[in-house]
């Protein structure tokens, strides 16, 4: 189907309208042997709440951006190559149901469809197309993934120190490597994280010990904190206040 439908006169078509409903500011889409495989509405959860996000499937990439107008524009193009993608179902919880992870390593966030059958769908495909990526190219999955960002409304105290209660003036601020919201005294410190970024980020005094000593710091997928519903969510850069 994919190799039937590359460099076809209807898939240039589709990319195309893709490209024009993000205008100037969005990247090129179009090149040889791309298919655009599906296109939805998914709640992704961001720092501050859950908001609606386009995503589209092509088999080579994931693109996504905000809906200016319901399902004509979109801004803040993101691109996210297939070859790096990891995904990880996510348990009900409340109003937040048919969730999974996209982990990459240099994000990582969760996403919501409106059924089971979509959920299952979106995750089959990208599953399919990340699977033809790697048998392609002769490469390994991923082994190691950005955190993923606790959401803010989840702390009302750092969860490093336990005892510095956030307000307007103690501000929330999330640690590149394990995902944590702490506060200021606690993530004074900064580290390169290569796949994240060319220029030292925020970790916590945690990391920072971890990764100075030559220890690993705890999967950011795998860390439990009692009584929190969400252990394994993201923020996403066009969010406020996201530089921290």
């Amino acid at each position: 189907m994919v190799d039937r439908l590359a460099n076809s006169e209807a898939n240039s078509k589709r990319i195309a309208v893709v490209e024009g409903c993000f205008g100037a500011a969005g990247q090129p889409l179009a090149i040889p042997g791309r298919v655009l495989i599906g296109e939805g509405v998914l709640t992704k959860l961001c720092r501050k709440k859950p908001k609606a996000r386009q995503f589209f499937l092509f088999n080579d990439i994931l693109v996504y951006g905000n809906i200016v107008i319901q399902k004509k524009k979109y801004n803040k193009q993101h691109i996210i190559p297939l070859e790096s993608v990891t995904i990880d179902t996510v348990p009900d919880e409340g109003d937040l149901r048919n969730g999974w992870l996209i982990k990459t390593p240099t994000k990582s966030f969760a996403v919501y469809a409106a059924t089971a059958t979509e959920k299952s769908e979106w995750m089959n495909h990208i599953g399919k197309c990340v699977g033809d990526l790697l048998q392609k190219s002769g490469k390994a999955p991923t082994g190691e993934h950005a955190a993923v960002w606790v959401p803010d409304s989840e702390a009302a105290v750092c969860m490093r120190c336990q005892k510095v209660k956030f307000t307007p003036v103690s501000r929330r601020h999330h640690c590149r490597k394990c995902g944590f919201v702490v506060c200021g005294p606690c993530s004074e410190k900064k580290y390169l994280l290569p796949s994240q970024s060319s220029k030292p980020v925020r970790v916590c005094e945690y990391c920072y010990v971890q990764l100075t000593s030559g220890s690993l710091a705890p999967r950011s997928d795998s860390i439990s904190r009692p009584g929190s519903k969400f252990n394994n969510l993201s923020d996403d850069e066009d969010e406020d206040d996201s530089s921290d």
